[in-house]
């Protein structure tokens, strides 16, 4: 459905978006994922044709962006970060005229926006003047005038920014309604939001891709073999000598053990790697008691803080290097 093409965008020496690749394939619900300043607002006003790129291109639907612009955005809902709302009018009025824009048919457009109206729950303050309305419904305005047309992608850039958790809650259910009949892009700041909507998605830092695919492939692809965290009730010295002589052990580091005659201890595995039946086996041949053995797994949280890190002590190795930024 969308192809982004080496996407660039530079503001004199600044480079905003760096050849950027990826593919929104159809019925997805597509996360732009980063921290501000990533790079994720520039890409979006380019994928819709608000601002014009450096060089690259997207296609859309199999549309040019650059050389067929009219068809390319026909398929196309953006709902912007600020909503573009008029807020002297009333609801009915704004969404009237927006349809107007769109170049929605004249004898379609009353039909259009009661069912658009319908689909936001906008219907009962159709007659209320904009301004007058609280920023859920505002927003909820706001994509019904991205829905007009019934495009096939509808773009969402923050679409829950400055609202309260019963209206943040109420647009998310709202756009996995509407991603029942349109590709949706949405982008956030915000992990949560991300791995609660999103069955796909792109972490970008410094304009760069630094990570795409489903939520739950990243935290298996990037975060290689889970630390185990043992607990054992033993000299410390002899726990760590028995743990070292484990064959897959990467590091080993010691942590607070509270309890008295006991002590814990951090274990890096190797990549590929999974100690737990080993270290219960040695535990067990060597009577020392094991009171605690568990996983302690990456989130996507930590890799999200690893990917987008300025700090090369925390960036992850190689092939999942980071960088990134924007200029909205």
């Amino acid at each position: 459905m969308i192809e982004v093409r080496s996407l660039v965008k530079r503001y004199g020496r600044h480079l905003a978006v760096d050849h950027l690749d990826f593919t929104v394939e159809d019925g997805q619900i597509f996360g732009f994922l980063g921290p501000n300043g990533a790079g994720k607002s520039t890409t979006m006003n380019i994928m819709t044709g608000y601002i014009g790129a450096t060089e690259g291109d997207v296609l859309v639907d199999g549309h040019s962006i650059t050389q067929e612009p009219e068809l390319a955005k026909r398929s196309i809902g953006y709902l912007p970060e600020q909503p573009p709302l008029y807020t002297d009018m009333t609801v009915e009025e704004y969404l009237l005229f927006a349809a107007g824009l769109k170049k929605v048919p004249r004898h379609e457009r009353n039909e259009q926006v009661d069912q658009v109206m319908d689909m936001t729950g906008t219907f009962s303050v159709r007659g209320r003047l904009i301004r007058n309305l609280s920023k859920g419904y505002k927003q909820r305005v706001g994509l019904g005038q991205a829905l007009l047309g019934f495009p096939k992608v509808l773009i969402l850039d923050e679409p829950t920014v400055g609202l309260d958790p019963k209206q943040i809650l109420e647009i998310r259910t709202l756009v996995r309604r509407l991603a029942k009949d349109h590709t949706v892009i949405l982008s956030s700041h915000i992990l949560s939001e991300i791995q609660e909507m999103c069955d796909h998605l792109l972490i970008i830092h410094h304009g760069k891709k630094v990570a795409v695919g489903a939520p739950d492939q990243l935290e298996r692809e990037l975060a290689g073999a889970p630390a185990l965290e043992v607990t054992l009730r033993a000299d410390p010295a002899a726990a760590s000598g028995l743990l070292l002589g484990l064959s897959g052990v990467n590091t080993l580091a010691p942590r607070p053990c509270e309890e008295a005659g006991c002590c814990s201890f951090r274990l890096e595995q190797l990549p590929g790697t999974d100690l737990r039946e080993a270290v219960f086996t040695r535990c067990a041949e060597a009577g020392l008691p094991l009171l605690e053995l568990r996983r302690d797994a990456i989130t996507l949280e930590d890799l999200f803080l690893r990917l987008t890190s300025d700090d090369p002590d925390q960036e992850l190795p190689e092939e999942s290097a980071p960088e990134e930024e924007e200029v909205s």
